[in-house]
């Protein structure tokens, strides 16, 4: 990307975290539960830069250790070990795409056992609990900041890593139709691309190939959508006898919200997911409401424009408190 567009703050920390980095002898990545696109994406560009430059480095995400099937051919994938396998005190370690200390699972200890914590994201709801914050909210992805990161150590890209950090961006920008889409980003992808990145093959894999099984849950899940027109908002939810019904694992229901956020008579959209105890919710808003202080008064976090959080309740119980709580939020006109 050419010039350094950071703020003032962000590029202080970007030059410390490099400096950081390039003073170690070893590093440990490690991204959130569960991880989507942005947070693999991010975290394997890092490694395959780091490794290109003969640094030892060890690359991880919490149990279930399991990657998606839509991002089967991100090239790294067999690079990465089990959580338990990664140095419980390392002498740095860099989170990448993770707002909270408690998004690292079973990998939470060994980033309070880091000589230093490096936290990289995107999200103005992360909460800063690094020794180091890379945290830029302008930003499009993480893999947008970790681009600069890379530029800022003075490690060249290669292909491996620019179709991991394409795969970062394209994901968190809905294929470069969210409201964080901007001429910078065209100009990373401009970049990215020119590594022969498999733009087609690509897109298909993480956006369009899906199980006969999904589309028979998506059929049924969005039978069961309610519009509350008043409220410009829609919602449904899958629940756990859903995915044992259809056989359908929580991730591949990842692409629901996207179908769900085309109703033209809603400008926030809502999916709740049922994985056993916890409730997992994805709010979109296409409008003036910033969903993200919905998720954050329910713990979670985000963006103005995407966020989501945890709940342990009934479902009802969480749509009547979101719905609340949508209302006050456009009361406000914030």
């Amino acid at each position: 990307m050419t010039g350094d567009r950071a703020h003032p703050d962000v590029s202080v920390a970007l030059d410390r975290a490099a400096a950081v980095i390039g003073g170690a002898s070893s590093v440990v990545l490690a991204c959130h539960v569960k991880p989507d696109g942005d947070a693999l994406g991010s975290m394997l560009a890092m490694h395959h830069v780091l490794q290109a430059a003969d640094r030892v480095s060890t690359a991880s995400f919490p149990s279930p250790f399991v990657v998606a099937p839509h991002y089967r051919e991100m090239p790294g994938l067999e690079l990465l070990v089990d959580p338990s396998a990664v140095p419980r005190e390392p002498e740095v370690m860099i989170t990448f795409d993770c707002g909270s200390p408690a998004r690292l699972g079973d990998l939470e200890p060994v980033a309070a056992a880091a000589g230093e914590l490096v936290v990289i994201d995107h999200h103005i709801s992360n909460r800063a609990f690094g020794s180091v914050n890379v945290i830029d909210p302008d930003a499009a992805s993480t893999g947008s900041v970790v681009h600069q990161l890379i530029e800022r150590m003075g490690l060249p890209l290669n292909r491996q890593a620019a179709v991991c950090l394409y795969t970062a961006l394209v994901c968190d920008t809905g294929r470069f139709q969210y409201e964080s889409t901007n001429a910078e980003v065209f100009e990373l992808a401009r970049e990215l691309v020119e590594f022969d990145v498999p733009v087609t093959r690509l897109s298909r894999q993480l956006f369009e190939e899906h199980r006969f099984a999904y589309l028979r849950l998506l059929g049924d899940a969005l039978t069961r959508a309610e519009l509350i027109p008043e409220e410009r908002f829609v919602w449904t939810a899958v629940r756990r006898r859903d995915f044992d019904h259809f056989a359908v694992d929580l991730d591949e229901v990842e692409g629901l919200i996207d179908i769900l956020r085309r109703t033209v008579e809603a400008d926030v959209a809502c999916v709740l997911k049922q994985d056993l105890d916890v409730v997992r919710v994805s709010l979109r808003s296409l409008g003036d409401a910033d969903v993200r202080r919905v998720a954050e008064a329910e713990g979670g976090g985000g963006h103005r424009y995407a966020a989501g959080f945890e709940s342990t309740d009934p479902v009802d119980e969480i749509v009547g408190r979101i719905r609340s709580h949508l209302r006050e939020v456009r009361a406000s006109g914030r």
